[in-house]
């Protein structure tokens, strides 16, 4: 017999956090910001060692001479969450939806569920929706699963805390003035009307609550489209390294990317690289357009970051994540070519099609910003919509017959 499948919610937040600790596992780590590198995330043991958020680098090294900080760029964050999901699509289900780095909701069953928190040692809420499965996964431990069933769902949500609630759209501050009344959880709000909530929360928070209660919730996971991060790898006979020989390997990994790419654009090129002292990562960011050169160059970057040279590379993989399909819109039409109903338009109506012509976007005066012209000729064409011409600016000539005007009427002491 079948097992049902509900909205499962792994948390995995704050994302930067877990991912650094993944990679330094036993270790205190700590995620610092990129300018003043101040501690922005502290796990349990750099915490309990005496680290706290704001502190500056040396002072968490002080408290902690064990601790690990670093900064964990966005790009790094979000291609790495972008490969989580593929791997949660291949092992676990199809139907997989990350929104947010750090959440990620699937269809799965009880008996997967507890797989999945156990392999990812992280909290797993199971539910009917996904603000539940959300709610549960908030109050269960790192490796267990919390299954809130279809019967037991309104006394699970009134024990709900009120700093759960952020998912809801509840700001701190609205959480400190509840608990401030003395509301400790969602059953204390249950007990006020819908008007008195949105006179309180506020007219969005307060919607958004009183939709949830209604039972408006969300309840459809998305099917996960595959394919958003392609890779290549290349395994060497001995260690690489001279920079020299990685500008061979890369120049034999990019064209292959370049080929599946099919047209797309990616945002960003992470580099993996196995040395006997682990895997070395970096990721940089993509401009378009995308070049077999330009990629190179950037993976050199990338691997350059790691200082994996040193060691010596033993795999060298590339992947490329964040793929979209690019887009441009030249106009409303095109060309007279591309639109039959454009051609049969100018047959009848030779006179109907104006476009804008730009003269200057940043004037200040609007009939100096723009004008409109005939749709084949280009000839200034004055319609309803054309701005009154309120000046028109003075020729060569005219300007040079002002000029000597005004030396004549000095001289001849006549006003003009």
């Amino acid at each position: 017999m079948a097992v049902a499948a509900s909205v499962a919610c792994v948390l995995l937040a704050p994302w930067p956090l877990t991912l650094l600790a993944r990679q330094h596992p036993g270790v205190p780590v700590a995620v610092l910001s990129e300018t003043a590198r101040k501690v922005v995330f502290a796990s349990p043991e750099a915490r309990e060692a005496g680290v706290q958020v704001g502190m500056r680098e040396t002072a968490a090294l002080s408290r902690c001479p064990e601790l690990h900080a670093e900064v964990v760029s966005a790009p790094t964050a979000t291609a790495a969450w972008a490969e989580l999901l593929e791997v949660l699509y291949a092992r676990y289900s199809d139907r997989v939806e990350g929104r947010e780095p750090g959440a990620a909701y699937l269809k799965l069953s009880a008996p997967a569920a507890r797989d999945l928190a156990a392999a990812l040692h992280a909290p797993v809420g199971l539910g009917a929706s996904l603000e539940v499965a959300q709610l549960a996964a908030l109050r269960a431990r790192p490796g267990e699963v919390r299954e809130v069933p279809a019967g037991a769902e309104q006394p699970f949500l009134r024990l709900s805390r009120i700093g759960h609630l952020h998912i809801l759209g509840l700001t701190p501050a609205h959480v400190e003035r509840l608990h401030f009344l003395g509301i400790p959880d969602l059953g204390g709000l249950m007990g006020w009307t819908a008007a008195q909530r949105e006179a309180f929360l506020g007219v969005d928070a307060g919607k958004k609550v009183n939709r949830f209660l209604r039972g408006e919730r969300s309840s459809a996971v998305a099917r996960y489209v595959p394919g958003r991060v392609i890779e290549a790898s290349l395994s060497m006979d001995a260690p690489l390294h001279e920079p020299g020989e990685t500008e061979i390997v890369l120049g034999d990994l990019v064209p292959g990317l370049l080929a599946e790419l099919r047209g797309r654009t990616c945002a960003y090129l992470t580099l993996h690289a196995e040395t006997v002292g682990g895997r070395l990562s970096a990721t940089r960011k993509l401009k378009w357009p995308l070049d077999a050169s330009g990629l190179t160059r950037v993976a050199g970057l990338a691997l350059q970051d790691t200082g994996a040279l040193a060691l010596g590379v033993d795999t060298l993989t590339v992947q490329l994540s964040g793929l979209q399909q690019p887009s441009r819109m030249v106009g409303l039409w095109a060309g007279l070519a591309d639109l039959e109903v454009t051609r049969d338009l100018l047959d009848r109506f030779p006179e109907a099609l104006v476009k804008v012509q730009w003269l200057d976007p940043y004037a200040y005066v609007a009939d100096a910003q723009y004008q409109w012209v005939d749709w084949l000729t280009g000839a200034v064409r004055p319609t309803p919509m054309t701005p009154r011409q309120a000046w028109a600016p003075q020729t060569q000539t005219q300007r040079r017959e002002q000029a000597v005007n005004k030396v004549l009427a000095f001289f001849e002491r006549v006003e003009l």
